[in-house]
């Protein structure tokens, strides 16, 4: 009996280190994870921020990789080679892919896609369109523009040496043609290495894939890891927004508007203070991202025409100048030779025709304003109903208002004590009266 049960014990002893042997090892298969991080918008120092901090924090968690899901019009050259540095001194696998549908990584994100360690698209996604352009988005001068061709196709070429010829063409292409390709046309070449449907198809691709990471081949394994999402700060996503540049442009414009508020219709403050704080936050957006000056001062044009409108009325001719203005540097605002971002069109019509509507609005409280009969100080008593005290012969005294005035009738006919009289005119201390029909 005591035979028996000791057997049994035994039994149950290793039945349940055999299931904490499987425990465990389920357990270090979860802690190795891909992570994953959604990176969308123009290229600003927030995003910089954020794909390094989400690369730090793979390295420290030993991420079996960190998939970047990129959605970008490109942004500033400085910027981007700050993000590529990132990427190439990881000791985690970066996977660049480029979703979702209908995405693109075009102009500095070919670059960032083509510094990842894999690279990825979604079906019908796009890349490429890296060419400089001047500030009004068309051609440079050749100077400047082969030596920034130069500079970029130097850097492009570095990047896609490791895929073969035709990629490192195309990407030459990208930059001096602005060659853009589809998902297929850049799986073909060479220029990606996966055309994924969403993450479950990618990670089932990369398992078994190899990269290169700091020298060394790392062969990926991504079949039965979890998968973690690094999301990014409140704080992040606040000044994300703030960056956007039509997010930006509505900040300016409305704060611009309120301080114009204030300058019309002093003493409340408020509109004032609010417009101040709206039109800093708009400045800070549109400073994190490469400006056309000339845009920005075509903008500032049209606002000092909105505001000499209501000034200097010309029933509409300065605030069509000013729509016309605004429209213009809205549309050349964001496009440098580091970054052809153009802000989207029914936006910037629409925040014209907003901002025209209060203009005229104002412009119409300013005509009645000045339309308007004054009811107080001298040039209130124009109008104003009066009784003769003493007899106007033609001068004498009539009561206005409570107060006794000196008068003299305007057509110097004589007005007897107790009769009403209107004031025409105020002479200094003396009114103009005419009698009034009693009837």
């Amino acid at each position: 009996m005591i035979k028996f049960m000791f057997r049994w014990i035994g039994l149950a002893f290793i039945t349940l280190l055999l299931f904490a042997a499987v425990v465990l090892a389920q357990e270090g298969n979860e802690d190795k994870k891909v992570l994953v991080i959604d990176v969308e918008g123009p290229v600003t120092p927030v995003m910089v921020s954020y794909i390094e901090r989400a690369i730090e924090d793979a390295d420290a968690r030993d991420a079996e990789a960190l998939v970047m899901r990129l959605n970008t019009p490109g942004g500033s050259v400085d910027l981007t080679r700050e993000i590529i540095q990132t990427m190439i001194a990881s000791d985690v696998p970066v996977v660049v892919y480029v979703w979702p549908p209908g995405g693109f990584a075009a102009s500095a994100g070919t670059f960032i896609t083509l510094a990842g360690h894999a690279a990825a698209m979604a079906p019908n996604t796009s890349i490429g369109a890296a060419s400089p352009v001047d500030m009004s988005g068309e051609s440079i001068d050749e100077t400047m523009r082969a030596k920034l061709e130069n500079i970029l196709v130097a850097e492009i070429k570095g990047l896609s040496n490791r895929r073969g010829e035709e990629a490192i063409e195309w990407a030459q292409g990208a930059i001096t043609e602005a060659k853009a390709a589809n998902a297929q046309e850049a799986l073909e070449i060479g220029v990606i290495d996966f055309i994924a449907e969403d993450l479950d198809d990618l990670l089932a691709q990369l398992d078994g894939f190899t990269v290169n990471v700091q020298g060394s081949e790392v062969t990926l394994s991504t079949q039965d890891v979890g998968i973690g999402f690094i999301e990014s700060t409140a704080l992040e996503d606040l000044l994300a927004i703030i960056t956007n540049p039509t997010i930006a442009l509505l900040l300016i414009s409305i704060g611009g508007l309120a301080i114009m508020y204030e300058i019309i219709n002093p003493g409340g403050y408020m509109s004032g203070v609010i417009g101040a704080i709206l039109l800093l936050i708009g400045l800070y957006g549109i400073g994190q991202l490469p400006v056309n000056y000339a845009g920005l001062a075509l903008i500032i044009l049209a606002f000092a025409l909105f505001a000499a409108e209501v000034f200097t009325p010309t029933f509409g001719a300065l605030t069509a100048t000013g729509v016309i203005a605004f429209i213009i540097g809205g549309v050349i605002l964001f496009n440098t030779a580091e970054f052809a971002y153009r802000l989207p069109l029914p936006s910037i019509i629409g925040i014209s025709i907003a901002l025209a509507a209060i203009v005229a609005f104002g412009f119409r409280k300013v005509i009645q304003a000045m339309k308007r009969q004054p009811t107080t100080g001298q040039e209130g008593l124009v109008g104003a109903i009066g009784t003769v005290k003493v007899a106007l012969e033609p001068q004498g005294n009539v009561l206005v208002w409570g107060e006794r005035w000196h008068a003299i009738s305007e057509d110097n006919q004589p007005i007897l004590p107790g009769q009403r009289v209107q004031v025409t005119k105020v002479d200094g201390f003396r009114l103009k009266v005419k009698k009034l029909d009693e009837s």
